[in-house]
Protein backbone atom coordinates (compact mmCIF):
# COMPACT_ATOMS: atom_id res chain seq x y z
CA UNK A 1 0.00 0.00 0.00
CA UNK A 2 2.29 2.21 1.25
CA UNK A 3 4.62 1.41 -2.37
CA UNK A 4 1.28 2.18 -4.12
CA UNK A 5 0.99 5.67 -2.46
CA UNK A 6 4.43 6.70 -2.97
CA UNK A 7 3.66 6.02 -6.62
CA UNK A 8 0.71 8.23 -6.76
CA UNK A 9 2.51 10.69 -5.39
CA UNK A 10 5.71 10.72 -8.16
CA UNK A 11 2.71 11.39 -10.87
CA UNK A 12 2.62 14.62 -12.81
CA UNK A 13 -0.39 16.75 -11.01
CA UNK A 14 -1.21 17.90 -14.75
CA UNK A 15 -1.38 14.92 -15.90
CA UNK A 16 -3.95 13.90 -13.20
CA UNK A 17 -5.30 17.60 -14.32
CA UNK A 18 -5.49 17.08 -17.79
CA UNK A 19 -7.02 13.74 -17.57
CA UNK A 20 -10.08 14.69 -15.57
CA UNK A 21 -10.83 17.84 -16.89
CA UNK A 22 -10.98 16.22 -20.37
CA UNK A 23 -13.24 13.69 -19.35
CA UNK A 24 -15.34 16.04 -17.15
CA UNK A 25 -16.31 18.27 -20.42
CA UNK A 26 -16.54 14.81 -22.66
CA UNK A 27 -18.85 13.98 -20.07
CA UNK A 28 -20.66 17.78 -20.60
CA UNK A 29 -20.26 17.87 -24.21
CA UNK A 30 -22.66 14.47 -24.09
CA UNK A 31 -25.10 15.54 -22.03
CA UNK A 32 -25.64 18.57 -24.06
CA UNK A 33 -25.54 16.71 -27.63
CA UNK A 34 -28.73 14.77 -25.69
CA UNK A 35 -30.70 17.69 -25.38
CA UNK A 36 -30.97 17.69 -29.13
CA UNK A 37 -33.34 14.86 -28.50
CA UNK A 38 -35.24 17.12 -26.27
CA UNK A 39 -35.44 20.11 -28.74
CA UNK A 40 -37.06 17.41 -31.12
CA UNK A 41 -39.49 15.97 -28.99
CA UNK A 42 -40.59 19.37 -27.72
CA UNK A 43 -40.88 21.19 -31.26
CA UNK A 44 -42.42 18.14 -32.33
CA UNK A 45 -45.29 17.99 -29.88
CA UNK A 46 -45.60 21.64 -30.23
CA UNK A 47 -46.43 21.67 -34.65
CA UNK A 48 -49.49 19.74 -36.41
CA UNK A 49 -49.26 16.38 -37.23
CA UNK A 50 -48.47 16.69 -40.75
CA UNK A 51 -45.65 18.88 -39.65
CA UNK A 52 -43.50 16.41 -37.51
CA UNK A 53 -41.26 14.62 -40.00
CA UNK A 54 -40.10 17.75 -41.25
CA UNK A 55 -39.71 19.85 -37.67
CA UNK A 56 -37.75 16.65 -36.56
CA UNK A 57 -36.00 16.75 -40.38
CA UNK A 58 -33.94 20.13 -39.44
CA UNK A 59 -33.60 19.22 -35.80
CA UNK A 60 -31.46 16.34 -37.39
CA UNK A 61 -29.81 18.36 -40.42
CA UNK A 62 -29.36 21.14 -37.83
CA UNK A 63 -26.70 19.05 -35.96
CA UNK A 64 -25.05 17.41 -38.79
CA UNK A 65 -24.70 20.75 -41.42
CA UNK A 66 -24.00 22.99 -38.54
CA UNK A 67 -21.42 20.91 -36.83
CA UNK A 68 -19.72 20.79 -40.26
CA UNK A 69 -20.14 24.24 -40.85
CA UNK A 70 -18.84 24.86 -37.12
CA UNK A 71 -15.59 22.78 -37.72
CA UNK A 72 -14.90 24.58 -41.21
CA UNK A 73 -15.51 28.00 -40.43
CA UNK A 74 -17.35 28.83 -37.53
CA UNK A 75 -14.22 27.93 -34.68
CA UNK A 76 -11.98 30.21 -36.61
CA UNK A 77 -14.25 33.22 -36.85
CA UNK A 78 -14.87 33.21 -33.19
CA UNK A 79 -10.58 33.42 -33.07
CA UNK A 80 -10.53 36.03 -35.62
CA UNK A 81 -13.37 38.29 -34.44
CA UNK A 82 -11.93 38.22 -30.61
CA UNK A 83 -8.69 39.28 -31.47
CA UNK A 84 -9.51 41.72 -33.99
CA UNK A 85 -12.47 43.50 -31.72
CA UNK A 86 -10.20 42.83 -28.40
CA UNK A 87 -6.91 43.98 -29.56
CA UNK A 88 -5.59 40.25 -29.37
CA UNK A 89 -3.52 38.83 -32.04
CA UNK A 90 -5.63 37.07 -35.56
CA UNK A 91 -4.89 35.50 -38.44
CA UNK A 92 -6.36 33.55 -41.18
CA UNK A 93 -4.29 30.92 -40.03
CA UNK A 94 -7.18 30.65 -37.44
CA UNK A 95 -9.60 29.27 -39.69
CA UNK A 96 -7.79 26.34 -39.89
CA UNK A 97 -5.99 25.39 -36.84
CA UNK A 98 -8.69 23.26 -35.47
CA UNK A 99 -7.61 20.99 -38.40
CA UNK A 100 -4.27 20.96 -36.95
CA UNK A 101 -4.84 20.86 -33.53
CA UNK A 102 -3.70 18.75 -30.28
CA UNK A 103 -6.16 15.88 -29.08
CA UNK A 104 -7.24 17.31 -26.16
CA UNK A 105 -7.63 20.39 -27.69
CA UNK A 106 -10.74 18.95 -29.94
CA UNK A 107 -12.62 18.37 -26.65
CA UNK A 108 -12.30 20.95 -24.62
CA UNK A 109 -12.16 23.84 -27.12
CA UNK A 110 -13.55 22.35 -30.59
CA UNK A 111 -16.27 19.96 -29.39
CA UNK A 112 -17.37 22.22 -26.90
CA UNK A 113 -18.20 24.81 -28.68
CA UNK A 114 -19.59 23.09 -31.02
CA UNK A 115 -22.25 21.66 -28.62
CA UNK A 116 -22.87 25.34 -27.68
CA UNK A 117 -23.43 26.43 -31.17
CA UNK A 118 -25.85 23.40 -31.91
CA UNK A 119 -28.15 24.81 -29.74
CA UNK A 120 -27.98 28.42 -30.64
CA UNK A 121 -28.90 26.81 -34.17
CA UNK A 122 -31.58 24.93 -33.22
CA UNK A 123 -33.74 27.05 -31.32
CA UNK A 124 -34.44 28.81 -34.41
CA UNK A 125 -36.15 26.02 -36.32
CA UNK A 126 -39.38 26.05 -33.62
CA UNK A 127 -40.19 29.68 -34.22
CA UNK A 128 -40.26 28.59 -38.07
CA UNK A 129 -42.27 25.89 -37.72
CA UNK A 130 -44.89 25.08 -40.45
CA UNK A 131 -44.31 27.03 -43.34
CA UNK A 132 -40.29 27.52 -44.00
CA UNK A 133 -38.75 25.68 -47.04
CA UNK A 134 -36.04 23.23 -45.82
CA UNK A 135 -33.04 24.96 -48.50
CA UNK A 136 -33.66 28.24 -46.61
CA UNK A 137 -33.86 26.43 -43.16
CA UNK A 138 -30.51 24.48 -44.28
CA UNK A 139 -28.64 27.40 -45.85
CA UNK A 140 -29.48 29.94 -42.47
CA UNK A 141 -27.83 26.87 -39.97
CA UNK A 142 -24.78 27.18 -42.18
CA UNK A 143 -24.79 30.49 -41.45
CA UNK A 144 -25.71 30.76 -38.16
CA UNK A 145 -22.48 28.13 -37.03
CA UNK A 146 -20.26 29.25 -39.80
CA UNK A 147 -20.85 33.43 -38.95
CA UNK A 148 -23.77 34.93 -36.74
CA UNK A 149 -22.83 32.67 -33.87
CA UNK A 150 -19.64 32.96 -33.48
CA UNK A 151 -18.85 36.44 -34.31
CA UNK A 152 -21.25 36.63 -30.95
CA UNK A 153 -18.61 34.38 -29.33
CA UNK A 154 -15.73 36.48 -30.70
CA UNK A 155 -17.34 39.52 -29.17
CA UNK A 156 -17.07 37.90 -25.67
CA UNK A 157 -15.79 34.35 -24.92
CA UNK A 158 -12.47 34.25 -27.22
CA UNK A 159 -11.57 38.09 -25.75
CA UNK A 160 -13.70 40.55 -27.97
CA UNK A 161 -14.25 44.23 -26.86
CA UNK A 162 -17.84 43.31 -24.53
CA UNK A 163 -15.42 40.67 -22.82
CA UNK A 164 -12.90 43.49 -22.60
CA UNK A 165 -15.90 45.93 -21.10
CA UNK A 166 -16.94 43.44 -18.04
CA UNK A 167 -19.89 41.76 -19.89
CA UNK A 168 -20.97 38.30 -17.81
CA UNK A 169 -22.51 35.10 -19.54
CA UNK A 170 -21.13 32.29 -17.40
CA UNK A 171 -22.78 29.93 -19.91
CA UNK A 172 -24.79 31.00 -22.70
CA UNK A 173 -27.98 32.59 -21.11
CA UNK A 174 -27.59 35.47 -23.48
CA UNK A 175 -24.69 34.26 -26.23
CA UNK A 176 -26.44 31.08 -26.89
CA UNK A 177 -30.11 31.32 -25.96
CA UNK A 178 -31.23 35.03 -26.31
CA UNK A 179 -29.21 35.43 -29.34
CA UNK A 180 -31.29 31.82 -30.71
CA UNK A 181 -34.61 33.37 -29.28
CA UNK A 182 -34.14 36.72 -30.87
CA UNK A 183 -32.82 35.41 -34.13
CA UNK A 184 -35.65 32.81 -34.09
CA UNK A 185 -38.07 35.91 -33.84
CA UNK A 186 -36.41 37.78 -36.69
CA UNK A 187 -36.85 34.78 -39.07
CA UNK A 188 -40.54 34.24 -38.05
CA UNK A 189 -41.20 37.90 -38.89
CA UNK A 190 -39.29 38.07 -41.95
CA UNK A 191 -41.49 34.43 -43.41
CA UNK A 192 -44.98 36.16 -41.52
CA UNK A 193 -47.16 34.08 -40.11
CA UNK A 194 -48.88 30.45 -41.22
CA UNK A 195 -51.88 30.36 -43.42
CA UNK A 196 -55.04 31.18 -40.79
CA UNK A 197 -52.75 31.76 -38.14
CA UNK A 198 -54.46 35.14 -38.00
CA UNK A 199 -58.07 36.44 -39.59
CA UNK A 200 -58.87 39.07 -41.70
CA UNK A 201 -59.99 41.23 -39.00
CA UNK A 202 -56.77 40.88 -37.34
CA UNK A 203 -58.01 38.04 -34.32
CA UNK A 204 -55.83 35.60 -33.23
CA UNK A 205 -56.65 32.19 -34.33
CA UNK A 206 -55.47 28.89 -32.53
CA UNK A 207 -53.60 26.55 -34.18
CA UNK A 208 -53.16 23.59 -31.62
CA UNK A 209 -49.68 21.12 -31.56
CA UNK A 210 -50.39 17.50 -31.85
CA UNK A 211 -48.79 16.44 -28.77
CA UNK A 212 -48.57 18.20 -25.26
CA UNK A 213 -46.94 14.44 -23.96
CA UNK A 214 -44.37 15.30 -26.94
CA UNK A 215 -43.43 18.45 -25.47
CA UNK A 216 -43.70 18.09 -21.90
CA UNK A 217 -41.31 14.59 -22.69
CA UNK A 218 -39.06 16.84 -24.26
CA UNK A 219 -38.77 19.83 -21.70
CA UNK A 220 -37.52 16.57 -18.83
CA UNK A 221 -35.38 15.57 -21.78
CA UNK A 222 -33.69 19.36 -22.33
CA UNK A 223 -34.28 19.81 -18.39
CA UNK A 224 -31.27 16.58 -17.95
CA UNK A 225 -29.25 17.58 -20.27
CA UNK A 226 -29.48 21.59 -18.83
CA UNK A 227 -27.01 20.55 -15.76
CA UNK A 228 -24.09 19.42 -18.95
CA UNK A 229 -25.21 22.91 -19.95
CA UNK A 230 -24.62 24.87 -16.62
CA UNK A 231 -22.72 22.44 -14.58
CA UNK A 232 -20.44 21.42 -17.44
CA UNK A 233 -19.46 24.88 -17.90
CA UNK A 234 -17.33 24.53 -14.93
CA UNK A 235 -14.65 23.08 -17.19
CA UNK A 236 -11.81 22.63 -14.96
CA UNK A 237 -12.54 19.80 -12.19
CA UNK A 238 -8.72 20.76 -11.09
CA UNK A 239 -5.98 23.06 -11.28
CA UNK A 240 -2.20 23.03 -10.71
CA UNK A 241 -0.76 25.60 -8.26
CA UNK A 242 2.92 25.57 -6.94
CA UNK A 243 3.04 21.69 -8.15
CA UNK A 244 -0.07 21.21 -5.94
CA UNK A 245 -3.79 19.89 -7.31
CA UNK A 246 -6.39 22.36 -6.22
CA UNK A 247 -9.70 22.97 -7.18
CA UNK A 248 -10.37 25.05 -10.78
CA UNK A 249 -14.00 25.94 -11.90
CA UNK A 250 -15.39 23.49 -9.59
CA UNK A 251 -14.88 26.00 -6.88
CA UNK A 252 -18.41 27.10 -7.96
CA UNK A 253 -19.96 24.05 -9.15
CA UNK A 254 -22.20 23.70 -6.07
CA UNK A 255 -23.55 27.31 -6.40
CA UNK A 256 -24.10 26.11 -10.65
CA UNK A 257 -25.90 23.24 -9.31
CA UNK A 258 -28.12 24.89 -6.92
CA UNK A 259 -28.77 27.92 -9.20
CA UNK A 260 -29.60 25.65 -12.01
CA UNK A 261 -31.32 23.23 -9.93
CA UNK A 262 -33.92 26.16 -8.18
CA UNK A 263 -34.00 28.12 -11.47
CA UNK A 264 -35.93 25.85 -13.55
CA UNK A 265 -38.27 25.04 -10.20
CA UNK A 266 -39.00 28.57 -10.01
CA UNK A 267 -39.69 29.03 -13.54
CA UNK A 268 -42.15 26.96 -13.61
CA UNK A 269 -44.15 28.06 -10.72
CA UNK A 270 -43.74 31.19 -12.06
CA UNK A 271 -45.26 30.22 -15.57
CA UNK A 272 -48.01 28.30 -13.40
CA UNK A 273 -49.36 31.33 -11.35
CA UNK A 274 -48.85 33.77 -14.27
CA UNK A 275 -51.09 31.25 -16.68
CA UNK A 276 -53.42 31.18 -13.94
CA UNK A 277 -53.89 34.95 -12.99
CA UNK A 278 -54.27 35.29 -17.22
CA UNK A 279 -56.30 32.27 -18.29
CA UNK A 280 -58.07 31.27 -15.25
CA UNK A 281 -55.96 27.95 -15.89
CA UNK A 282 -52.82 26.57 -14.90
CA UNK A 283 -51.99 25.78 -18.43
CA UNK A 284 -49.70 22.77 -19.26
CA UNK A 285 -47.62 24.01 -22.26
CA UNK A 286 -47.13 27.62 -20.04
CA UNK A 287 -45.65 25.51 -16.81
CA UNK A 288 -43.07 23.45 -19.61
CA UNK A 289 -42.12 26.14 -21.30
CA UNK A 290 -41.74 28.07 -17.88
CA UNK A 291 -39.07 25.30 -16.66
CA UNK A 292 -37.24 25.87 -19.93
CA UNK A 293 -36.99 29.88 -19.01
CA UNK A 294 -36.32 29.85 -15.97
CA UNK A 295 -32.98 27.45 -16.65
CA UNK A 296 -32.71 30.11 -19.80
CA UNK A 297 -32.56 32.79 -17.27
CA UNK A 298 -29.94 31.65 -14.63
CA UNK A 299 -27.59 30.15 -17.22
CA UNK A 300 -25.92 33.71 -17.58
CA UNK A 301 -25.50 34.28 -13.96
CA UNK A 302 -25.08 30.77 -12.27
CA UNK A 303 -21.43 30.87 -11.35
CA UNK A 304 -21.97 34.64 -9.61
CA UNK A 305 -25.95 34.57 -8.40
CA UNK A 306 -27.00 34.30 -4.83
CA UNK A 307 -29.78 31.95 -3.64
CA UNK A 308 -32.95 33.73 -3.98
CA UNK A 309 -31.75 35.79 -6.77
CA UNK A 310 -31.11 32.72 -8.55
CA UNK A 311 -35.11 31.68 -7.27
CA UNK A 312 -35.95 35.56 -8.04
CA UNK A 313 -34.52 35.27 -11.71
CA UNK A 314 -35.99 31.86 -12.51
CA UNK A 315 -39.42 32.95 -11.07
CA UNK A 316 -39.19 36.31 -13.15
CA UNK A 317 -38.47 34.44 -16.39
CA UNK A 318 -40.99 32.25 -16.06
CA UNK A 319 -43.80 34.17 -14.91
CA UNK A 320 -42.69 36.54 -18.13
CA UNK A 321 -43.93 34.07 -20.68
CA UNK A 322 -47.64 34.61 -20.71
CA UNK A 323 -47.38 38.28 -21.34
CA UNK A 324 -44.46 38.01 -23.80
CA UNK A 325 -46.04 35.64 -26.00
CA UNK A 326 -49.31 37.16 -26.38
CA UNK A 327 -47.65 40.42 -26.89
CA UNK A 328 -45.49 38.91 -29.67
CA UNK A 329 -48.40 36.65 -30.98
CA UNK A 330 -51.29 39.23 -30.93
CA UNK A 331 -49.80 42.65 -30.70
CA UNK A 332 -46.58 42.26 -32.92
CA UNK A 333 -48.40 39.51 -34.93
CA UNK A 334 -45.63 37.47 -34.93
CA UNK A 335 -46.07 33.59 -35.41
CA UNK A 336 -43.27 32.65 -32.86
CA UNK A 337 -44.30 28.73 -33.25
CA UNK A 338 -42.92 26.99 -30.32
CA UNK A 339 -42.41 30.61 -28.10
CA UNK A 340 -38.72 30.51 -28.63
CA UNK A 341 -38.55 33.80 -27.71
CA UNK A 342 -40.14 34.39 -24.59
CA UNK A 343 -38.61 31.24 -23.70
CA UNK A 344 -35.17 31.61 -24.83
CA UNK A 345 -35.04 35.45 -26.11
CA UNK A 346 -36.81 37.62 -23.29
CA UNK A 347 -35.79 35.25 -20.79
CA UNK A 348 -31.80 35.19 -21.71
CA UNK A 349 -32.11 39.01 -21.59
CA UNK A 350 -33.85 39.11 -18.26
CA UNK A 351 -31.14 36.87 -16.34
CA UNK A 352 -28.30 38.81 -17.76
CA UNK A 353 -29.60 42.33 -16.65
CA UNK A 354 -30.46 41.25 -13.52
CA UNK A 355 -26.92 39.68 -12.36
CA UNK A 356 -25.82 43.64 -10.46
CA UNK A 357 -29.04 42.98 -8.79
CA UNK A 358 -29.08 39.72 -7.68
CA UNK A 359 -25.09 38.81 -7.71
CA UNK A 360 -23.48 37.73 -4.99
CA UNK A 361 -20.54 40.77 -5.46
CA UNK A 362 -23.53 43.18 -5.17
CA UNK A 363 -24.51 45.90 -6.80
CA UNK A 364 -22.54 47.03 -9.59
CA UNK A 365 -22.90 50.60 -12.19
CA UNK A 366 -20.03 49.25 -14.11
CA UNK A 367 -21.85 45.99 -14.19
CA UNK A 368 -25.45 47.05 -15.21
CA UNK A 369 -23.60 48.98 -18.19
CA UNK A 370 -21.64 46.12 -19.27
CA UNK A 371 -24.93 44.00 -19.28
CA UNK A 372 -26.64 46.34 -21.25
CA UNK A 373 -24.42 47.27 -23.79
CA UNK A 374 -23.81 43.34 -24.62
CA UNK A 375 -27.51 42.74 -24.76
CA UNK A 376 -27.49 45.73 -27.06
CA UNK A 377 -24.88 44.43 -29.31
CA UNK A 378 -25.92 40.92 -29.48
CA UNK A 379 -29.17 41.78 -30.24
CA UNK A 380 -28.66 44.05 -33.18
CA UNK A 381 -25.77 42.22 -34.67
CA UNK A 382 -28.36 38.73 -34.69
CA UNK A 383 -31.35 40.93 -35.77
CA UNK A 384 -29.23 42.84 -38.75
CA UNK A 385 -27.86 39.11 -39.93
CA UNK A 386 -30.69 37.05 -39.70
CA UNK A 387 -33.05 39.43 -41.25
CA UNK A 388 -30.25 39.34 -43.92
CA UNK A 389 -30.03 35.75 -44.84
CA UNK A 390 -33.60 35.41 -44.54
CA UNK A 391 -34.52 38.62 -46.44
CA UNK A 392 -32.59 37.41 -49.28
CA UNK A 393 -34.33 34.44 -49.63
CA UNK A 394 -37.04 35.86 -49.38
CA UNK A 395 -36.75 38.32 -52.44
CA UNK A 396 -35.63 35.19 -54.40
CA UNK A 397 -39.27 33.53 -53.37
CA UNK A 398 -37.85 31.07 -51.90
CA UNK A 399 -37.78 31.64 -47.92
CA UNK A 400 -41.75 29.75 -47.63
CA UNK A 401 -43.47 26.78 -48.79
CA UNK A 402 -46.15 27.17 -51.34
CA UNK A 403 -49.98 27.65 -50.02
CA UNK A 404 -50.80 24.49 -51.40
CA UNK A 405 -47.45 22.70 -49.45
CA UNK A 406 -48.40 24.83 -46.34
CA UNK A 407 -52.08 23.18 -46.67
CA UNK A 408 -50.89 19.86 -47.54
CA UNK A 409 -48.50 19.45 -44.68
CA UNK A 410 -44.87 20.15 -44.66
CA UNK A 411 -43.82 15.86 -44.08
CA UNK A 412 -45.26 14.93 -47.46
CA UNK A 413 -44.51 18.25 -49.55
CA UNK A 414 -41.28 18.43 -48.31
CA UNK A 415 -40.00 14.89 -47.79
CA UNK A 416 -42.90 12.71 -49.03
CA UNK A 417 -43.70 10.51 -45.97
CA UNK A 418 -46.89 10.46 -43.54
CA UNK A 419 -45.37 10.55 -39.91
CA UNK A 420 -48.49 8.77 -38.72
CA UNK A 421 -49.90 6.46 -41.82
CA UNK A 422 -51.81 4.29 -39.44
CA UNK A 423 -54.28 5.80 -37.47
CA UNK A 424 -56.33 2.81 -36.09
CA UNK A 425 -55.42 -0.29 -33.88
CA UNK A 426 -54.33 -3.98 -34.90
CA UNK A 427 -56.72 -6.14 -35.53
CA UNK A 428 -58.54 -6.94 -32.17
CA UNK A 429 -59.71 -10.26 -32.54
CA UNK A 430 -60.35 -12.44 -29.65
CA UNK A 431 -58.72 -15.89 -29.02
CA UNK A 432 -59.91 -18.73 -31.41
CA UNK A 433 -61.96 -16.48 -33.94
CA UNK A 434 -60.21 -15.73 -37.46
CA UNK A 435 -61.22 -12.77 -39.02
CA UNK A 436 -64.07 -13.99 -41.03
CA UNK A 437 -65.87 -14.85 -37.50
CA UNK A 438 -65.28 -18.62 -37.81
CA UNK A 439 -63.76 -20.60 -34.86
CA UNK A 440 -60.37 -21.99 -35.87
CA UNK A 441 -60.31 -24.79 -38.56
CA UNK A 442 -63.55 -23.41 -40.28
CA UNK A 443 -63.97 -22.05 -43.50
CA UNK A 444 -63.49 -18.75 -44.40
CA UNK A 445 -66.77 -17.40 -44.89
CA UNK A 446 -66.92 -14.34 -47.63
CA UNK A 447 -69.10 -11.20 -46.79
CA UNK A 448 -71.20 -11.77 -49.84
CA UNK A 449 -72.16 -13.15 -52.96
CA UNK A 450 -73.10 -16.37 -51.34
CA UNK A 451 -76.71 -16.22 -52.61
CA UNK A 452 -77.47 -15.69 -55.92
CA UNK A 453 -79.82 -12.10 -56.23
CA UNK A 454 -78.67 -11.27 -52.31
CA UNK A 455 -79.19 -7.45 -52.36
CA UNK A 456 -76.04 -5.24 -51.62
CA UNK A 457 -76.06 -3.09 -48.56
CA UNK A 458 -73.28 -0.39 -46.80
CA UNK A 459 -73.30 -0.06 -43.11
CA UNK A 460 -71.85 3.37 -42.39
CA UNK A 461 -71.09 4.27 -38.54
CA UNK A 462 -69.47 7.22 -37.20
CA UNK A 463 -67.85 6.84 -33.72
CA UNK A 464 -65.24 7.50 -31.13
CA UNK A 465 -61.53 6.39 -31.75
CA UNK A 466 -61.12 4.33 -28.76
CA UNK A 467 -63.95 1.66 -30.08
CA UNK A 468 -62.29 0.94 -33.36
CA UNK A 469 -60.80 -2.11 -31.47
CA UNK A 470 -64.16 -3.50 -30.38
CA UNK A 471 -66.16 -2.66 -33.63
CA UNK A 472 -63.51 -4.57 -35.60
CA UNK A 473 -63.90 -7.82 -33.00
CA UNK A 474 -67.76 -7.66 -33.35
CA UNK A 475 -67.32 -7.35 -37.14
CA UNK A 476 -65.41 -10.13 -37.32
CA UNK A 477 -67.76 -12.46 -35.34
CA UNK A 478 -70.29 -11.81 -37.47
CA UNK A 479 -68.49 -12.37 -40.41
CA UNK A 480 -68.10 -8.99 -41.80
CA UNK A 481 -64.52 -8.66 -41.34
CA UNK A 482 -63.61 -6.35 -44.42
CA UNK A 483 -64.33 -2.72 -43.96
CA UNK A 484 -63.04 0.61 -44.54
CA UNK A 485 -61.94 3.11 -41.91
CA UNK A 486 -61.17 6.50 -41.77
CA UNK A 487 -60.34 9.71 -39.76
CA UNK A 488 -63.22 12.31 -39.49
CA UNK A 489 -64.06 15.06 -37.59
CA UNK A 490 -67.83 16.45 -36.83
CA UNK A 491 -71.01 17.63 -34.29
CA UNK A 492 -74.29 16.11 -33.56
CA UNK A 493 -75.74 15.54 -29.84
CA UNK A 494 -72.27 15.67 -28.56
CA UNK A 495 -71.84 19.25 -26.96
CA UNK A 496 -68.84 21.56 -27.68
CA UNK A 497 -66.20 21.89 -25.29
CA UNK A 498 -63.18 24.62 -24.66
CA UNK A 499 -59.99 24.07 -25.52
CA UNK A 500 -56.46 25.74 -24.81
CA UNK A 501 -53.13 25.99 -26.10
CA UNK A 502 -50.53 28.01 -24.36
CA UNK A 503 -53.10 30.21 -22.63
CA UNK A 504 -55.24 30.83 -25.67
CA UNK A 505 -58.88 29.23 -25.44
CA UNK A 506 -60.91 27.95 -28.39
CA UNK A 507 -64.13 26.07 -28.86
CA UNK A 508 -64.22 22.50 -30.17
CA UNK A 509 -67.61 21.96 -31.64
CA UNK A 510 -65.89 19.29 -34.77
CA UNK A 511 -65.11 15.88 -32.15
CA UNK A 512 -62.52 13.63 -33.98
CA UNK A 513 -64.62 10.46 -34.79
CA UNK A 514 -63.74 7.71 -37.05
CA UNK A 515 -66.20 6.38 -39.89
CA UNK A 516 -66.35 2.58 -40.39
CA UNK A 517 -67.73 1.78 -43.65
CA UNK A 518 -68.67 -1.99 -44.71
CA UNK A 519 -70.86 -3.33 -47.56
CA UNK A 520 -72.25 -6.54 -47.18
CA UNK A 521 -74.30 -9.09 -49.30
CA UNK A 522 -75.28 -12.26 -47.60
CA UNK A 523 -74.64 -10.99 -44.22
CA UNK A 524 -77.87 -9.09 -42.80
CA UNK A 525 -77.45 -5.36 -42.52
CA UNK A 526 -79.34 -5.42 -39.22
CA UNK A 527 -76.88 -7.95 -37.93
CA UNK A 528 -73.66 -6.01 -38.86
CA UNK A 529 -75.71 -2.61 -37.22
CA UNK A 530 -76.32 -4.35 -33.91
CA UNK A 531 -72.69 -5.34 -34.05
CA UNK A 532 -71.80 -2.23 -34.23
CA UNK A 533 -73.44 -0.46 -31.84
CA UNK A 534 -73.01 -2.90 -29.10
CA UNK A 535 -69.51 -3.05 -29.68
CA UNK A 536 -69.78 0.97 -29.69
CA UNK A 537 -71.96 1.99 -26.87
CA UNK A 538 -70.18 3.96 -23.64
CA UNK A 539 -74.26 5.10 -22.79
CA UNK A 540 -72.66 8.86 -23.13
CA UNK A 541 -73.60 11.58 -25.76
CA UNK A 542 -71.15 11.55 -28.87
CA UNK A 543 -71.14 7.30 -28.72
CA UNK A 544 -72.27 8.05 -32.67
CA UNK A 545 -74.91 6.86 -35.16
CA UNK A 546 -74.90 3.75 -37.86
CA UNK A 547 -76.56 4.34 -41.02
CA UNK A 548 -77.88 1.56 -43.11
CA UNK A 549 -77.71 2.50 -47.21
CA UNK A 550 -78.69 0.27 -50.21
CA UNK A 551 -75.95 -0.04 -53.19
CA UNK A 552 -77.34 -0.12 -56.80
CA UNK A 553 -73.90 -1.87 -58.10
CA UNK A 554 -70.36 -3.35 -57.19
CA UNK A 555 -67.32 -3.99 -59.39
CA UNK A 556 -64.38 -6.05 -58.17
CA UNK A 557 -61.51 -4.64 -59.66
CA UNK A 558 -59.27 -7.41 -60.08
CA UNK A 559 -61.60 -9.95 -61.64
CA UNK A 560 -64.61 -7.63 -63.36
CA UNK A 561 -67.36 -9.35 -60.95
CA UNK A 562 -70.22 -7.55 -60.77
CA UNK A 563 -73.30 -7.40 -58.11
CA UNK A 564 -72.99 -9.49 -54.92
CA UNK A 565 -70.17 -11.73 -56.12
CA UNK A 566 -68.18 -8.62 -56.06
CA UNK A 567 -68.46 -7.47 -52.82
Amino acid sequence: MSGAVAGLAQVDPSVIAQGVNLMWVALACFLIFFMHAGFAMLEAGQVRAKNVANQLTKNLLTWSVGVMAYFFGGFGVEAITGGLTGGGTYGLGDLTAVMTAADGAWVNSWLFGAVFAMTAATIVSGAVAGRVKLRAYVAYTVALSAVIYPVVVGFTWAGGFLSALGFHDFAGGMIVHGMGGIAGLTAAYVLGPRLDRYAPDGSTNVIPGHSITFAVLGTLVLAFGWFGFNVGTTATVFAVESGELVLGGFEVVGRVALATTVGMACGAIGAAIASLAVNGKVDTLYVANGLLAGLVGVTGIADAVTWWGAMAVGGLCGAQLPFVFEFVSDRLKIDDVCAVFPVHGSAGVLGVLALPFVGVAGFSVDLLVAQVVGVAVITGWTVAATGAVFGAFKLLGQARVTPEHEREGLDAAEHGVDTYPEFGKPMAVESGVTASGADSGASVRADGGEEAGSEIKMVTAVLRPEKLGDVKTALAKVGAPSLTVTNVSGRGSQPPKKGQWRGEEYVVDLHQKIKVECVVADIPADEVADAIREAASTGDPGDGKVFIMPVEQALQVRTGERGPEAV
